[in-house]
Order: structure tokens, then C-alpha cells, then sequence
């Protein structure tokens, strides 16, 4: 391991970076900008730098540990939801984005069998792409890595856990305004710092002093982009979230803004930057607005435990072990990731009922 890939260099170069764009930026940089770069700047950011990511243990040297992770089931039960929207729009071509460690991609392949004969992965890591192209050797020229959105779309989107790590806008409510939270320096070391702005949330509220929390342009424009792109065919999205109104929520005063660090969650992005995860909880209200503003159909809305039922996990569990049963179990529990995460669905050009909707869709509830 060279020395730009030891954690504390990796740390410090990253800063040095964010302290040259708050300079130049006129001693202000906004926290999406701040994100962005703690994330993604190539060689430093968290996605961008060699420092392990995906694991079940902190003793793997791991920061959290992602549904494919958890369990193999994951990814066979949601490729019988994609094995029916890749018929129902006549298409054999799956798009993932982020594909983390490989290990969905790897599942829906083995899964899906011949019904996928391409599948392309656009991802922003080059780190991650070069594991993920390890991981999937076996499957050939099936596979390709994508460097930018394609112009035009025919096929299946899936995306798990991709839109929490969208870099998001920040304000806090001083108790008469909204202000955009960003960072500056205080002598040589990164602050908050808060500046009037014109931005406001989606609800009306009686907020309380102090209330910091988050708005979603970056990931709601995303969706537009996919919308604008997607020619025909479905998407599907899974990711912590809530619909608008319990996200807003005047009781929520702190927002969901949360760092990842051996499997440890903690509040502040300005410590440490390029050492752990960023992330915020997805608005899912606004995610469907975005896409159906921009011509897509939204198809269902539920929860991760009600999605993987639907499509067949207690099928699969029955000849599970021991062992597999207990992993899988966690996915679906409501203190694990069953009710935290959300599944939402989008169409274009091809109508279908998707099966993993058909018990106890909540679309009335975004």
C-alpha cells in the first residue's frame, strides 16, 4: 500500500483539497459541494479511495454492510420482480447503479440466467469498478462498466442504496428563516457556517429553533435525468427513506444526515473526511414527484419486508439453512432493514402490475 492510501494521508490530502475549494469559493462552500468532494474526489473521497467499504463485521475492516451482503435471497427474490419487467418490456439489458461490491450484480446474474444479455453498471468509482470487474469475471462480455448515463435507455433500472449517497443541500431554521448550512474554516480546521438563503422546504411546519435537515435536489434531478433517458422499460430503487410527510416531520428537529465508520454511525462529516460514509434518508415523496414531472409512470411504493415477500422470499427461505434463515431474517425484521427501507417503482413505454407490489403497496402514502 503506497502512502496516499494510508488513512490519515488519505484524510488529510482530502482536506488540504476541500480547504483549497472553500478558498476559492470565496471562504463558503455549500454542503452539497462539501459531500460531493468528501465522497468523490478521485484518488480521496470515501467511494473514490482503497480504504474497505462493504462487510458483515467490523473486524473485516469494514464501515456497514449492504442487503446483498446480508444475504444471497436478496437478490434472487428481486430477480423475479426484474426477470418480469424485463418481459414486460421486451428487453434482455439490466442497468445497475452503484454497484457497490458486485455482490447484486452477481445474484440477478445467476439468477436470471439467459434472460439478461447485457448487463451494464455505471458507477463513479473506479476503486469499486475494479472489484466489481474481479467479482464478475465469470460472466464475460455480459457485463459492462458504463462511464456516464447512456443516451438512451431500453431495459430494467435497479439501484440499492444509491440515492442516500447523493449529495444533499442543508438548512437550518433559526425560529423566523431558513438558512443554507455549509462549511468554512475557522483557522485551519472545518466549520459550520450558515448563510441566508431563498431555498424552503416542500411542507409548511411548525418547526422548531434549530431544526436542521435536508433537501434532495441532486438525487430528485437524477431521476428526472432517468426519466428523460429511459426510452422503455422499468426502475426500481431501494433505499432508508421516508414519504414527505414523516420526513419533514416538526418532531425530526436533527434531519438524517449520518456517517458510517466501522459499522459505527456518527453526526459529524466534517471530522475525518474521506474516512467514512456519508449519507442522508431518502425523501421518497419527492423522488416520485421527480420522476412522474418528468413522464414517468410511479408503480409502487412499500417496504423492503412487504417487496421481498412479494416476490417469493419465504419460497426461497424454506430451503435456506439454519444460518441463511437467521442472515435473511434481517432483511425483512422491522428493527433491521425491513421497514426502514423503501422500495419505489417507475415505468416507461410498457405496462405491467409489478409482483413485488401486489400485498400492501403504499403508494397512497407518498
Amino acid at each position: 500500500m503506497n502512502a496516499a492510501s494510508e488513512p490519515d494521508s488519505v484524510s488529510s490530502r482530502l482536506t488540504e483539497v476541500i480547504r483549497l475549494a472553500i478558498a476559492e469559493a470565496g471562504g463558503w462552500l455549500p454542503f452539497d459541494r462539501f459531500m460531493a468532494l468528501a465522497l468523490y474526489t478521485p484518488g480521496l473521497g470515501y467511494y473514490a479511495n482503497t480504504t474497505p467499504k462493504f462487510g458483515a463485521m467490523p473486524s473485516s475492516g469494514s464501515d456497514f454492510v449492504t442487503a446483498p451482503e446480508l444475504s444471497p435471497l436478496f437478490g434472487r427474490a428481486i430477480a423475479l420482480q426484474l426477470r418480469q419487467a424485463l418481459q414486460a418490456s421486451a428487453s434482455d439489458t439490466v442497468f445497475e447503479f452503484g454497484a457497490g461490491s458486485g455482490a447484486l450484480a452477481e445474484q440477478l446474474l445467476d439468477a436470471l440466467g439467459d434472460a439478461v444479455g447485457h448487463y451494464r453498471i455505471v458507477d463513479l468509482s473506479g476503486v469499486l469498478r475494479a472489484r466489481q470487474q474481479q467479482r464478475l469475471a465469470r460472466f464475460g462480455n455480459r457485463v459492462e462498466w458504463l462511464d456516464r448515463l447512456p443516451d438512451g435507455m431500453h431495459g430494467v433500472i435497479v439501484g440499492n442504496e444509491v440515492l442516500d449517497a447523493m449529495p444533499v443541500q442543508l438548512l437550518r431554521w433559526d425560529g423566523a428563516a431558513w438558512a443554507e448550512r455549509g462549511v468554512a474554516l475557522e483557522g485551519d480546521a472545518l466549520a459550520w457556517h450558515d448563510r441566508s438563503t431563498a431555498l424552503t422546504l416542500p411542507v409548511e411546519a411548525a418547526w422548531v429553533p434549530g431544526t436542521v435537515t435536508e433537501l434532495h435536489a441532486q438525487a430528485e434531478a437524477f431521476i428526472a435525468t432517468l426519466a428523460q433517458r429511459l426510452q422503455r422499460g422499468a426502475a426500481f430503487f431501494i433505499d432508508y427513506g421516508f414519504p414527505q410527510a414523516e420526513y419533514y416531520h416538526p418532531q425530526r428537529t436533527g434531519g438524517t444526515l449520518m456517517c458510517h465508520r466501522a459499522h459505527r454511525a456518527d453526526t459529524d462529516p466534517l471530522q475525518d473526511p474521506g474516512l467514512k460514509d456519508i449519507t442522508a434518508h431518502v425523501d421518497f415523496t419527492g423522488i416520485a414527484l421527480a420522476g412522474q414531472d418528468a413522464g414517468l409512470d410511479v408503480i409502487g411504493y412499500t417496504s423492503q419486508a412487504r417487496f421481498l415477500f412479494n416476490c417469493g422470499l419465504l419460497t426461497l427461505l424454506a430451503d435456506a439453512s439454519h444460518a441463511e434463515r437467521a442472515m435473511a431474517q434481517k432483511l425483512v425484521t422491522e428493527h433491521e432493514m425491513g421497514e426502514l427501507f423503501k422500495v419505489i417503482a417507475f415505468a416507461k413505454g410498457c405496462d405491467f402490475a409489478p409482483i413485488g407490489f401486489a400485498d400492501g403497496d403504499r403508494m397512497h402514502r407518498l
